[in-house]
């Protein structure tokens, strides 16, 4: 079968390279209806990946150790859930699943109303960018990243899933985050192939959807990153600002931002070559993300390591950039509106845009910092969270207070509604005094909650002022801006008034934090055929009164010789009590590390609600044809 999987991908390779022949051909005869048959071949090139995939899956199913990819990530005790998340565990099933997606994703857009809607000189070019796209991604997998290797001899049994993985985050963070690079693919080639024909007015509104179910897919698989790291890693936190966190955030700030100059962009026709560039830049920096995982150029925690892949990378970056750079530059811009001042909506969303793109440039500089800093120093300078908090973190304050007006203008000039921009500015104003009278009094902290209420209040109270809101489309903007404010929210408190301690304590004793009592009630061994146990079991109380009980663990996996924290939390919308067995002590006690994180599930609260509300937002064929006449 190993024999077989690969030669089915040599032959998707073999197959696109062809059908990126044909296109160009059609091109340049001006047989556009040549083209169907660039479209049908994309259902057999996605044929052949499917069954590849087909083929690992069942591989791993079956436990097969003869696939050096299973004897590398599963074992005969890991469990069937995490069996199958093993497709996408490591370097070679990740790509593959990538290639997959974008294949299908290809094959999906044909039979969409927005790829009909697009000219077929428009179409042609979009063919032959994505057959660019996918050729180099085959390429990579059967030459340096082949999925399908035989491992010789056979082993008995396999070395199995990193302990790290071993966990429900694994089911769904790193395939969101591979949907939401992979998606991508649909806007961006339809950009740079609107930007080739010269023909760029509908590209935006016929890859509307694509481009939202993108963010949606990259938001969720952020957030779930971030749940992960603070319930799976028992260091207190949700974001490190590690490279490979960073990866998946600087193209989700590109992405956001197009989404708010594609609003000006199809509404005011204006920013023509802005958009086609943010977009397709945002798909070289999925590119890029995947490059720093598995190029080994920065350390990392979550890195693949280097796996041959580095110099090729790099490579199609520099060129699918500079073809991004270019294509905008030669777009056609005729018939360009002007934009409006910063005194209007329009003059806000491309303000919130560049703040956006600020964010984004901001962590990609410190993140390739510790290699940029090679060029003048012969020791490597790397940043610590500290310099992303005090650059980005107003940032995304700044943020909330744009949402928190922008409705309120005038799509031209003016304000279109007095009383809903005084009751947002009164709603940052009492919130700000009310925060620093409970003592809550740190500048940067307090101006975040306080825009974060005042946007949220914009996001409630717009459906109820602007009748134009009321919309499905409309609600779920304002959902997405609400969901905003409360991670925001979340964030301004979770962070800057975290408290915590470490502390040895005895079976009986207790010890103060936080206001909280923390009782060591017992610790106890426990073994099974795939780990060994630590548990310690604790009791939260305040003021006397039990509040509950946690029972945080210490895990030594077979075949591994560190052991790993099973963080258990005492949750509340207030106080999350936050718990970590460090080890047992000397005398038969327990090592403990607990924190208090005011807020902290406003965080996940807002998250879920970032990344359903979008799902309001898309549109069916009635809907684009209403957005139409309208225009």
């Amino acid at each position: 079968m190993h024999m077989t999987a690969y030669i089915t991908m040599l032959f998707a390779l073999i197959g696109t390279l062809f059908l990126g022949g044909w296109t160009i051909a059609a091109q340049l005869s001006g047989r556009q209806e040549r083209l169907v048959f660039s479209e049908r071949g994309q259902w057999a090139v996605t044929a052949l990946l499917l069954f590849a995939c087909g083929i690992l899956l069942r591989a791993l199913v079956l436990r097969d150790y003869s696939f050096l990819y299973v004897m590398s990530h599963v074992d005969s005790t890991l469990e069937m859930a995490y069996v199958l998340t093993a497709f996408w565990a490591g370097s070679e099933g990740s790509l593959l699943f990538w290639a997959v997606v974008m294949a299908l994703s290809a094959a999906v857009f044909v039979f969409t109303p927005g790829y009909q809607a697009l000219s077929e000189r428009t179409r042609t070019w979009f063919w032959l960018v994505f057959f660019v796209i996918q050729a180099f991604f085959l390429l990579m997998l059967t030459c340096w990243v082949n999925p399908f290797v035989q491992a010789v001899p056979t082993p008995l049994d396999g070395k199995g899933m990193n302990p790290l993985l071993r966990n429900p985050g694994m089911i769904f963070h790193p395939p969101l985050l591979l949907l939401g690079y992979a998606v991508y693919v649909i806007p961006a080639c339809a950009a740079l192939g609107a930007a080739l024909s010269g023909e760029t007015p509908e590209w935006i509104r016929a890859t509307r959807n694509w481009s939202i179910m993108a963010w949606v897919f990259l938001t969720s698989g952020i957030i779930l990153g971030g749940w992960w790291s603070y319930m799976e890693l028992g260091w207190g936190g949700y974001w490190a600002w590690d490279p490979v966190e960073n990866a998946s955030l600087i193209p989700w700030c590109t992405g956001t931002a197009f989404l708010h100059t594609a609003i000006v962009g199809a509404r005011r026709n204006a920013l023509a070559k802005s958009n086609i560039l943010i977009m397709a830049l945002t798909f070289v920096l999925c590119v890029f993300g995947t490059y720093l995982v598995r190029s080994g150029v920065v350390e990392s925690l979550h890195a693949f390591g280097e796996g041959g892949v580095a110099a090729p990378l790099l490579s199609f970056i520099l060129f699918l950039a500079a073809i991004s750079v270019i294509s905008a530059l030669m777009a056609n811009a005729s018939a360009q509106r002007s934009l409006g001042g910063l005194a209007s909506r329009e003059g806000l969303l491309v303000v919130a845009a560049w703040t956006l793109l600020a964010l984004g440039f901001v962590v990609g500089l410190g993140t390739m910092w510790p290699v940029l800093s090679k060029m003048w120093s012969t020791k490597s300078i790397g940043l610590d969270a500290n310099f992303y908090n005090r650059v980005c973190l107003p940032l995304f304050a700044l943020l909330a207070l744009l949402f928190s007006v922008c409705p309120w203008l005038g799509w031209k000039e003016g304000v279109r509604d007095k009383r809903g921009l005084a009751t947002a500015l009164a709603a940052f104003v009492i919130s700000a005094a009310a925060f620093a009278a409970l003592g809550y009094r740190l500048p940067l902290a307090l101006i975040g909650a306080a825009g974060a209420v005042s946007c949220m209040t914009t996001a409630l109270l717009a459906i109820g002022l602007l009748p134009e809101m009321r919309t499905r489309q409309s609600i779920g903007a304002s959902a997405i801006h609400l969901g905003l404010g409360l991670m925001v929210l979340g964030v301004a408190f979770s962070g800057p008034y975290q408290v915590g301690v470490e502390r040895d304590v005895a079976v009986g004793q207790s010890f103060e934090v936080g206001g909280y009592t923390v009782t060591l009630k017992e610790i106890h061994e426990k073994s099974s055929p795939n780990m060994a146990q630590l548990i310690a079991e604790l009791e939260i109380s305040k003021g006397g009164k039990v509040l509950g009980k946690v029972v945080p663990e210490r895990r030594l996996y077979r075949g591994y010789d560190q052991p790993f924290a099973e963080v258990e939390v005492l949750p509340g919308l207030g106080d999350e009590i936050f718990t970590v067995l460090l080890g047992m002590t000397e005398d038969g006690g327990a090592s403990l590390k607990v924190n208090v994180n005011p807020l902290v599930n406003w965080i996940w609260i807002g998250g879920i609600i970032l990344s359903l509300a979008p799902l309001f937002i898309l549109r069916g064929q009635r809907g684009r044809e209403r957005n139409r006449e309208k225009e």
